[in-house]
C-alpha cells in the first residue's frame, strides 16, 4: 500500500530543553464506519479506520491511543511531551486493514544559558 500523507508539528517552534511542548499528528486516512453508503453504487463501504496509535522518542513510548472508527476523516491528535534531551519523535499508526505507517519529527531543543558569576 502507498504512504500516507502526514504531518507532525511541535510548538511552539523554539523550546528549551525541560520545556513541554505540544507534538501533533494529522494523518490522510477516510476512517469509514462500515455504515455508510456509497452515493454511486448504493452499496455499504466496507470498515476502514485506524485503530491504535503511538507516539515514541527515540523508539520509548511515551502515550498510545486507542482509535475507534467514529473519528473523523483525516483525523488529528495531540499530546504533550517534555523535552529532555536532541532526539527523534516517532508516530506509528496501524488500522483495521493491518496498514501499518510512521511519521518523524527531529526534536531540537535550544540549549539554556547559565549565568556566570
Amino acid at each position: 500500500m502507498a504512504k500516507r500523507r502526514a504531518i507532525v508539528k511541535i510548538k511552539p517552534k523554539k523550546y528549551a530543553e525541560g520545556d513541554i511542548v505540544k507534538v501533533s499528528f494529522m494523518v490522510q486516512h477516510p476512517m469509514e464506519t462500515g455504515m455508510a453508503k456509497d452515493k454511486e453504487s448504493g452499496e455499504i463501504k466496507p470498515a476502514h479506520y485506524i485503530e491504535d496509535i503511538t507516539f515514541s522518542f527515540e523508539g520509548e513510548p511515551f502515550t498510545k491511543m486507542k482509535v475507534w472508527e467514529s473519528i473523523s476523516a483525516d483525523p488529528f491528535f495531540s499530546v504533550q511531551y517534555k523535552v529532555e534531551k536532541k532526539g527523534k519523535i516517532t508516530v506509528d499508526y496501524i488500522d483495521n486493514l493491518g496498514e501499518k505507517n510512521s511519521k518523524s519529527k527531529k526534536v531540537k531543543p535550544k540549549q539554556v544559558q547559565t549565568e556566570k558569576a
